[in-house]
């Protein structure tokens, strides 16, 4: 699963400065901008995200984590990969509402042992990773609000947990946000090759 991740304020990484300052340049001054969260981020937190525009331009937005569920306590914050297409929650949004997280890293605790170690997880030679998800539209949000997409885990993180946020390459994020991006093809490529250690 995917319940925590990380967006870097130190400015070192000027890919996610960009988005940042895009956001700044848009958002600024406005109640949604002044509630955005950086760090390490937890579901219902209000966070960039990247999506495309009613004119099919690509840029990031503002949403809020977690989509609500009548009747249930908290949010959902992941969907299952495998079986996003079939569920009446998420049907409508892998349609038409895809959408990329951008993170540093993410993070996943080991249960195996009495300590439940926190470990980093990140994409192996690369500064940043991008989660694919979806969103929707809530009337009790002035924002839209989005969840992670799940999958099984590389096998070199199996022994964290069993389960790892679909994490996107960069020939696929294009795809992924396009409106005829082949879905089950994307859903279906091998995980990406992962690195990990333990986080204090």
């Amino acid at each position: 699963m995917c319940g925590r991740y990380y967006i870097d304020t130190d400015g070192n990484i000027a890919e996610m400065m960009k988005i940042l300052e895009d956001i700044g340049r848009r958002f600024r001054g406005t109640p949604e901008y002044q509630s955005m969260r950086l760090g390490e981020i937890y579901p219902t937190y209000v966070v960039p995200v990247i999506a495309n525009s009613k004119t099919m331009h690509t840029m990031p937005f503002l949403m809020k984590w977690g989509f609500s569920c009548p009747g249930r306590k908290g949010q959902l914050i992941n969907a299952r990969s495998e079986t996003v297409l079939e569920k009446p929650t998420f049907r409508s949004a892998v349609l038409e509402h895809r959408c990329l997280i951008p993170a540093i890293q993410y993070f996943e605790w080991e249960k195996h042992s009495v300590q439940h170690t926190k470990y980093a997880i990140k994409t192996a030679g690369e500064p940043m990773i991008y989660m694919a998800g979806l969103y929707r539209y809530e009337e009790s949000s002035k924002i839209p609000v989005f969840v992670i997409l799940t999958r099984e885990a590389a096998a070199e993180i199996s022994f964290i947990h069993d389960r790892m946020p679909v994490i996107l390459p960069r020939e696929a994020q294009r795809e992924w946000l396009s409106p005829h991006g082949d879905i089950q093809g994307i859903l279906h490529e091998p995980a990406a090759h992962l690195v990990c250690q333990p986080y204090k």
